[in-house]
């Protein structure tokens, strides 16, 4: 009979961005598993969204993001990467629609508020021969950004840089790039973000190439979902929309004194097409239609694809007949309104 090593654990105190090691209980447990996999286990006390997750990081990987997520979201920001219903499942239908994976072989793409790395990684696993940069605005979230690319021993070929402001890229990121993404982003620009920071990305992009924006709440969908979990606070004034959110939303992103700058920051106005078509207008931007075996022809099409990687039985019904509501309305006002963005532009060719 094969004899197995008996798993061993490590348990964690997370106390004001701290972590020990107590003897007795605390509020994280990982676990080594048989399987050579870490599962990690976050306890009831703590309010979170998923408190359980079976993971490939190291030790150190984990008590990294551990000291900067806290022990909330903790199995969240691990599943982005390695959950394919996630950022996996966001790029595959808001990239491959448009381009073959060996569009990207010896391209450069620039992943443009990269945040944690995540989505990077994800980019790097699908396109192994391009060269990635990622550009962030906090200090923390490039660090985990980094130690994500050593475990997965990439530095070669994805590298990560800090922005010195909100409306610049950092120096020595090399030239232009052929393929641009914001990648649940864009929300999070405030108004005069937008204005600065699209042509801003756009001005490196070579001719020929791409901006993919997607995972982007739409401004005027009927519920609110992405920041207060409110349904027509969307077509509100923004002085009513604040009081509002502020009084009802229970959601953890609104605080009873929160700003509104803050709220737009946390992403309460979303995007649409329309606005982002206006900001490139005159820059040689084509906005490209969807097309994948000729099924997914629309931003209401992308939306609900991704929702069949990610959901599953009454879930999926729902978002299923909500889907074919979203259909009927574009039939009447020729309207594609989703829940998300998911657009892409090419740059045209210089003649």
């Amino acid at each position: 009979m094969r004899a197995f090593r008996k798993p061993q654990s490590a348990v964690f105190l997370y106390r004001d961005g701290m972590i020990n090691r107590p003897e007795t209980s605390s509020s994280i447990r990982i676990s080594e598993e048989r399987n050579g996999m870490r599962l990690v286990s976050v306890s009831a006390d703590v309010s979170a969204n998923r408190k359980e997750w079976e993971t490939a990081y190291s030790l150190e990987l984990i008590e990294h993001i551990l000291r900067v997520k806290g022990p909330a979201w903790l199995c969240d920001e691990i599943m982005r990467d390695e959950d394919p219903s996630t950022c996996e499942s966001f790029i595959r239908w808001n990239i491959l629609t448009y381009l073959d994976r060996e569009d990207f072989a010896g391209r450069r793409l620039l992943d443009f508020g990269s945040g944690h790395g995540a989505s990077t990684m994800v980019l790097s696993r699908m396109f192994p021969q391009t060269r990635i940069v990622g550009v962030e605005l906090v200090s923390e979230c490039v660090e985990v950004a980094r130690k994500r690319a050593e475990f997965y021993g990439v530095t070669d070929r994805v590298r990560f840089a800090l922005s010195p402001d909100s409306n610049s890229l950092p120096a020595g990121i090399g030239g232009d790039f052929d393929y641009v993404v914001l990648s649940g982003v864009y929300e999070h620009l405030l108004p005069e973000e937008r204005q600065s920071v699209l042509p801003l990305v756009w001005s490196r992009l070579r001719q020929g190439g791409m901006l993919f924006i997607f995972e982007t709440p739409h401004r005027w969908f009927p519920i609110e979902s992405h920041t207060t979990v409110l349904p027509f606070i969307n077509y509100l004034p923004d002085r009513v929309a604040h009081w509002s959110a502020r009084h009802f939303s229970r959601s953890y992103r609104v605080k009873p004194d929160i700003s509104w700058t803050d709220l737009l920051r946390e992403g309460i106005r979303g995007g649409t097409v329309r606005e982002i078509v206006s900001i490139l207008d005159g820059r040689g931007a084509e906005l490209l239609s969807p097309s994948y075996d000729g099924a997914t022809r629309d931003q209401i099409d992308l939306w609900y694809q991704h929702v069949v990687d990610s959901a599953d039985g009454r879930k999926l019904l729902t978002r299923r007949l909500a889907m074919l509501v979203l259909k009927g309305i574009k039939a009447v006002t020729g309207y594609a309104l989703s829940p998300y963005l998911g657009v892409a532009f090419r740059k045209y060719e210089s003649p």
